[in-house]
């Protein structure tokens, strides 16, 4: 029977790559873990005053701060994003179930027409507005979609819901209800 011997040098340096290799990725995996969850969130805003933002794509105009003294939900999303689609509805059915917090939809479609097929055949009726350069986005340093931003009477944002979120759920409408104090 023959034996296999390995060279020295390759007992040497077999080890250490794979030592090396585990050390950096258990690094990069800390990295990912500390940062996944800020998407852009420039700066923590929620206890901050809300951005002021105009915006108006000929057909409507919406000025944030014409909605100061009720809650509003500032609502990123465009007609293309999966996510948005999916949310769509029950942001909808929140419209009707509680009229008394202003949802204002800010669509970042590039295509006019496009948007305005879109709102029809969904039969879109939340006050929305068409923000191609995204102006408004910008303001909330927001760039995924869909991004809602819940302010309260004073113009002071209370949270971001990050995704789509479902509108019915008891937690979110447990939390609207303390919005609309």
């Amino acid at each position: 029977m023959h034996s296999l011997t390995i060279a020295p040098y390759y007992r040497q340096v077999s080890a250490f790559p794979i030592r090396r290799v585990l050390g950096v990725s258990a690094v990069a995996m800390l990295g990912l873990v500390f940062t996944a969850c800020d998407r852009g969130n420039h700066p923590s805003q929620p206890g901050r005053p809300a951005p002021d933002f105009t915006v108006t794509d000929g057909a409507t105009r919406i000025h944030l701060a014409d909605y100061r003294g009720r809650p509003v939900l500032v609502n990123f999303w465009a007609s293309w994003c999966e996510p948005c689609l999916l949310e769509l509805p029950s942001l909808e059915a929140l419209h009707h179930r509680h009229p008394e917090i202003d949802i204002l939809a800010i669509s970042i479609d590039e295509d006019a027409d496009a948007y305005k097929q879109f709102l029809v055949d969904h039969r879109v009726d939340l006050t929305t507005v068409r923000d191609p350069n995204q102006t408004a986005a910008e303001k909330f340093h927001t760039d995924m979609w869909p991004e809602t931003y819940a302010i309260d009477r004073s113009g002071v944002i209370r949270r971001k819901f990050v995704g789509a979120t479902d509108w019915s759920s008891p937690e979110v409408n447990a939390y609207l209800k303390l919005l609309e104090r």
